[in-house]
């Protein structure tokens, strides 16, 4: 299974956690790693390279810090630039059908923050639902996301930690994801 990782941090560099999967991913032959902020400074997407890179693999994660319930700006601008009406869904949108897609992010919140009643009131997989929704509308199979919570809290030995779970987790079959 081909696997592509498209990161996407204002600054990844400054990120303990973000960085931390970042170099656990890079240890892995098999998982092509991007970061868009480092490719697209100037916020100026290249649609047909993004959209060629996506036919090529199998499974696409999204990577990215939990920004105020949802993903940073320039993740928005790349979906909207890129899941094109025509080429990812619609009539003859049908170049990602079958691809599976995963999100992994972190949170500085704590798990329990993330449940119905608390501070959030929505669970994680409550407040991904418009991402979960972009990949099934572009006939893509949306995958158990990856959750990192408190990361702000959590020791360099805990962030090691997540990022090994994280490269375990992103490599594992569908089948054992979705019992």
């Amino acid at each position: 299974m081909k696997i592509m990782v498209i990161a996407a941090h204002p600054n990844l560099e400054q990120s303990r956690a973000n960085r931390a999967f970042a170099l656990e991913l890079k240890k892995h032959d098999s998982i092509y790693f991007r970061d868009l902020y480092r490719e697209y400074p100037d916020w100026n997407i290249d649609v047909e390279r993004e959209q060629q890179l996506l036919v090529q693999y199998d499974r696409i994660v999204v990577q990215f810090p939990f920004f105020w319930y949802s993903c940073p700006p320039l993740l928005k601008k790349w979906f909207d630039d890129v899941l094109t009406f025509g080429w990812a869904f619609g009539p003859g949108g049908d170049h990602l059908k079958g691809k599976e897609f995963m999100v992994a992010t972190t949170t500085g919140g704590t798990e329990r923050g993330y449940r119905s009643g608390g501070s959030n009131w929505y669970t994680i997989s409550e407040l991904l639902r418009p991402i979960q929704s972009t990949f099934t509308r572009c006939n893509g199979t949306y995958l158990p996301p990856f959750v990192t919570y408190n990361a702000d809290e959590g020791t360099d030995a805990f962030l090691a930690q997540e990022a090994a779970n994280y490269a375990e987790h992103i490599q594992t079959s569908m089948r054992m994801l979705v019992h």
